[in-house]
């Protein structure tokens, strides 16, 4: 039931810069407010092991990172004949050790549900790695009880999503065992930041479920303050109570 938040990436802007320490990294400030964060820029480069070693000195031992899958595999390849270029990312990624907490799989949203494809793609992960799986998909048809069903039994979450891009991407799904959120900012996605009706409501999920949350809308800088609201939201006794709508 554990609840981590957090940011993409770890950028402290210099309206919230008081609630960080002055001294440090940008990481070892962030770390020191928050438990989690997610590198998104993995998605479009690699990175050295020794630069993951580096990130992991950098934080607490209970800090965890999620660390997105390379474009590569889930956009040009699309899950097919990637088994190199897996390896290469899980053998970077393995750099962070016990702090690696999940792996965030994007699919783009031109790529339709194949139950064969995910299979054997995520047969292949597994043979590779045993961190937790969260799959954020786009096109409709992963919003179908076959999709669900199959993600489960293979023990990756599907990715809550807002703006949600189809229905019922909104929602959690897939293996129960993690609850991961991604808030991308709303009504204008990246740069919106949230009002307190849906941070409430993040809230009350995260309560019930625990799991993770973590704000993408960083274009305008409004993700540190979500993500700070949030926190204090959890934290106040006052805002314990409510259902999860």
């Amino acid at each position: 039931m554990r609840v981590r938040i957090g940011t993409a990436g770890w950028s402290i802007p210099s309206i919230h810069a008081a609630a960080f320490p002055a001294e440090g990294t940008h990481l070892e400030r962030y770390a020191a407010r928050f438990d989690a964060v997610e590198i998104n820029s993995s998605f479009y480069r690699p990175h050295r092991v020794t630069t993951y070693r580096r990130w992991a000195a950098s934080v607490r031992d209970d800090f965890r990172f999620a660390v997105k899958i390379p474009r590569r595999i889930s956009h040009e390849l699309r899950l097919v004949d990637c088994g190199d270029t897996l390896d290469r990312f899980v053998a970077e990624a393995s750099g962070l050790g016990d702090k690696l907490g999940v792996l965030l799989l994007q699919l783009p949203p031109s790529l339709a549900f194949d139950a064969k494809v995910l299979s054997a793609f995520l047969a292949l992960c597994r043979t590779t790695t045993q961190v937790p799986i969260a799959c954020e998909p786009r096109h409709p048809s992963w919003f179908t009880g076959a999709a669900d069903r199959l993600l489960a039994d293979r023990r990756v979450a599907r990715v809550a999503a807002d703006p949600a891009p189809a229905k019922g991407a909104g929602e959690p799904g897939g293996w129960p065992g993690l609850v991961y959120l991604r808030l991308h900012g709303s009504p204008v996605m990246y740069r919106s930041a949230y009002g307190e009706a849906e941070l409430d409501r993040h809230a009350a999920l995260l309560r019930c479920h625990g799991g993770w949350c973590i704000f993408d809308n960083t274009a305008a800088m409004a993700a540190t303050g979500d993500a700070l609201d949030l926190q204090a939201r959890l934290a106040s006794p006052e805002r314990r109570a409510g259902p999860v709508v």
